[in-house]
């Protein structure tokens, strides 16, 4: 379909999906968008000349059309679909939410990285980059569910790197830590603007998606003997998970 590298970054809707895929397109990759909300990746896939595809990583046969799409080669998955779903302590956790952040955050980008992987190995220098998050490596009140789900986008990144050591296809991982996009914390609060708000209150200088987006596209298009095991990238304001720099 087409002579240019490819790509496909799930979860291209909003926020670090959509900056990736326009930053890859920048890079003169052909984005295969996926996500579920239709209307808004055929958009983006107009703005840059990418394919739409619609989405849901959870689903077996969704993903499978996915990979029909795509087709025999792919040069580089982005598994970028992901989310967090409420802030409970253990005590009081609602298991739906964390099957939910399970589902999406571990079985979604295993399910999609099986399918595409034989389309990676074809190209003879594939590239996947999974979308973990600084909650995968410590653990914070009320984020049980959050932490535990991207503790695994950590580990099975980590196995998948061990069990491909002898195949041409780089396994990476970008842990951003506090972003400020349109929908992140709202999701994650149900709605609820003010909760979503308050994460962001006082920090002058968060990240944005732009800046995950710049990164992912620095990881995966360097030289093909080159990986980026890991990479976490934070705010200057944010030295830890739990010690952020507000301003009054």
């Amino acid at each position: 379909m087409t002579s240019s590298p490819t790509a496909v970054v799930t979860g291209a809707s909003s926020g670090i999906g959509a900056a990736t895929a326009r930053h890859l397109a920048a890079a003169g990759y052909h984005v295969f968008c996926a996500a579920r909300r239709v209307d808004r990746i055929e958009a983006l896939a107009e703005e840059i000349g990418g394919t739409a595809v619609a989405c849901d990583v959870t689903s077996e046969e969704s993903v499978a059309a996915l990979a029909a799409a795509v087709g025999e080669r792919l040069d580089v998955l982005v598994n970028n679909a992901g989310g967090a779903f409420g802030a409970s302590p253990v005590s009081a956790a609602v298991s739906d939410e964390w099957r939910q952040m399970y589902e999406v955050n571990v079985i979604g980008l295993m399910q999609v990285t099986r399918a595409l992987l034989p389309a990676l190995v074809a190209t003879g220098a594939g590239a996947i980059l999974n979308v973990g998050s600084t909650a995968g490596r410590i653990a914070y009140e009320g984020g049980g569910g959050y932490t535990a789900a991207k503790h695994g986008t950590q580990v099975v990144t980590e196995t998948l790197r061990l069990e491909l050591w002898d195949q041409p296809v780089r396994v990476m991982e970008i842990a951003p830590g506090m972003v400020k996009t349109d929908e992140f914390a709202l999701v994650r609060f149900e709605g609820d603007q003010a909760k979503a708000d308050a994460v962001y209150a006082g920090v002058a200088e968060p990240l944005v998606a732009d800046d995950i987006a710049e990164a992912i596209t620095w990881m995966v298009t360097r030289p093909a003997h080159v990986n980026i095991d890991e990479l976490v990238i934070r705010p200057r304001a944010q030295a830890a998970q739990h010690k952020v720099h507000r301003q009054s």
